[in-house]
């Protein structure tokens, strides 16, 4: 007998299903009885075959999957549901009375496959469920289930940002500091089986510390070059051309900044564009480039030996200028009153890297974090500040506002007075916000009672990139409406938009958020907020420690949080220290 051994390192459990519940339950639905099924698209490592599984476990449905491999064999998809030698007309009758089919990577099925998957959602009796992958080549049969009409089509987008917390805790085995999640993020783009692969890298080379304080950990640093990680970036490392690869180690070891088109070979240049290695910005000043997938700086840099690195290194350019420009650019957002876009591509490098960040520049960080409700990632940028100059006014002071969780006042221009809104004394801001303003419109609102116009200031906000205080109008609006069907509504919204607010707990949002949960959830999160532990929940309630944790996992996909600190905290309660 053979035994196979698995590697420690290599093993990873299932990560939990989150941020695709809306999905989950349209896909669920669509293969309900009288309804003909779906197809669902997406980008590689989007979480499609997981939605999939998802929506269809417990069924008991039968499977087939397409495999590069088998193209050239009829039927190669559906070979365990059929005999040998089988015909299109007799495929298609030996499965029509299977109920539901899932098919997964249908852009990889053969002709035959294509075929009676095609004509099984012609007859109609089959309820199927199609799987595949955007960008890839796709068989006509296959493309016609949704531009036939024959069946409804689900286009995945890659999970954002705020979704994979709670797959990163999973992953990580606990908390990680939202600028090490933001980090991964951005290197994977979305993609789940790069993260899961970077992410296990990163733990299983110890390259997560704690950070002082919080329970969290972070990585900085270099990027661990793994066979999964070289084979992914095989298209730039792999380049056979040197003067391609060349370019392409410039590109990399300039970054953060991209460099001039005319300090590059033009011709190599065309040849990195047309295989979608490098982005071309045409800016107001001049024509610069880039290297088009985040992760490839950060692979190159790390497979330079040291000679070549220390040649490249010196090439780039400083930095303090771009640090400048973007903060610049980010306190006029403020002044503008529109923070949907927060680019720091400079600053998150230094932190990256685990270079100092100059306080002033992490101060604004801080603050436009908070204003869009990135209460977590406002106080990361306030100690990355804190940890450069040791101490800072307005990194403390940034720090202070965050760990409060309640906003309080904020002396800068505009949003002092702003302040008696959200805290529901609009009568306090009269006369002081600007005129005409939507923070202006937001204290009329909420003086006159006015639910429908307190959703549209909430809109507004939300649209700005203002989270938390969209969230807060919502909240204030379900409690002046008349129409039960409005109140509902607003609290929806209002309950969705706080989940993205990293833990946020503001007297506005106080009760509203915990009212999603069930009786016993908010009684285990309640004391969760205090400080108990598991254990000492299970005795006071005379639960099991294992039924305590499954309703707090509960409330947190519930609630889309990540972890303990992320769950919303009733009013009134003090904010539990770190174990």
């Amino acid at each position: 007998m053979t035994t196979i051994e698995t590697h420690a390192r290599t093993a990873r459990t299932p990560w939990p299903f989150t941020g695709r519940e809306e999905e989950l339950e349209l896909v669920r639905r669509s293969l309900t009885a009288g309804r003909p099924g779906i197809v669902v698209t997406g980008p590689a490592g989007c979480g499609r075959t997981r939605l999939a599984a998802e929506a269809v476990h417990g069924t008991g449905c039968a499977r087939a999957a397409g495999t590069p491999g088998a193209r050239g064999t009829a039927f190669a998809a559906f070979a365990h549901l059929l005999p040998d030698g089988v015909t299109l007309h007799r495929a298609v009758q030996l499965l029509a009375d299977v109920k539901v089919l899932l098919v997964d990577d249908a852009h990889l099925l053969d002709d035959a496959s294509a075929a009676l998957l095609h004509q099984l959602a012609v007859q109609g009796r089959t309820r199927l469920l199609v799987v595949a992958t955007d960008g890839a080549p796709v068989p006509d049969a296959v493309t016609r289930l949704w531009t036939g009409e024959l069946l409804p089509r689900l286009a995945l987008e890659p999970l954002p940002a705020h979704d994979t917390a709670q797959l990163l805790t999973a992953g990580a085995g606990g908390p990680l500091e939202p600028l090490t999640a933001g980090r991964l993020h951005r290197l994977c783009r979305g993609d789940l089986r790069l993260l899961r692969e970077l992410l296990g890298a990163v733990r299983d080379e110890g390259l997560l510390a704690p950070v002082p304080g919080t329970g969290e950990r972070a990585w900085r640093g270099r990027v661990p070059l793994t066979a999964t990680l070289r084979e992914r970036a095989a298209p730039v490392l792999a380049r056979p051309c040197p003067g391609e690869r060349e370019t392409l180690d410039r590109l990399a070891f300039a970054e953060p900044l991209p460099l001039p088109v005319d300090a590059l070979d033009l011709s190599v240049l065309e040849r990195l564009e047309t295989d979608g290695l490098i982005e071309v910005d045409d800016g107001e000043a001049a024509t610069t480039v880039r290297l088009a997938h985040p992760l490839h700086g950060p692979v190159l840099r790390a497979a330079a030996g040291r000679l070549r690195a220390g040649r490249l290194a010196g090439a780039r350019g400083s930095l303090r200028a771009a640090l400048d420009a973007e903060a610049a650019a980010l306190t006029r957002s403020v002044e503008r009153a529109d923070v949907r876009t927060k680019r720091a591509p400079v600053g998150e490098w230094l932190v990256a890297e685990g270079e100092r960040v100059p306080p002033g520049y992490a101060a604004v960080l801080a603050r436009v974090s908070r204003l869009r409700g990135e209460l977590r990632e406002a106080a990361a940028w306030a100690r990355e500040g804190l940890a450069s100059a040791g101490e800072d006014a307005a990194c403390r002071r940034e720090l202070e506002l965050t760990a409060a969780r309640s906003g309080e006042a904020d002396t800068a221009a505009g949003f002092d007075a702003y302040d008696a809104v959200r805290l529901g004394a609009p009568g306090r801001a009269a006369g002081l916000l600007p005129s005409g303003s939507v923070f202006a419109r937001h204290a009329r609102a909420l003086a006159d009672a006015d639910g429908p116009a307190l959703d549209r200031v909430a809109a507004e906000l939300a649209e700005r990139g203002f989270l938390l205080y969209a969230a807060e109008a919502h909240a204030q609006a379900v409690r002046v409406h008349r129409d039960p069907t409005a109140a509902r509504t607003a609290r929806t919204r209002a309950v969705a938009l706080a989940r993205r607010c990293q833990g946020a707990c503001t007297p506005a949002l106080s009760g509203l958020v915990l009212g999603e949960l069930t009786a016993r959830q908010r009684q285990i999160v309640t004391l969760a907020a205090t400080g108990l532990s598991n254990r000492q929940i299970a005795e006071r309630l005379t639960l099991s420690v294992r039924t305590v944790g499954n309703h707090l996992y509960g409330a947190y996909t519930r609630l889309g949080a990540s972890d303990r600190g992320a769950l919303p905290r009733p009013a009134g309660l003090p904010h539990a220290q770190p174990a």
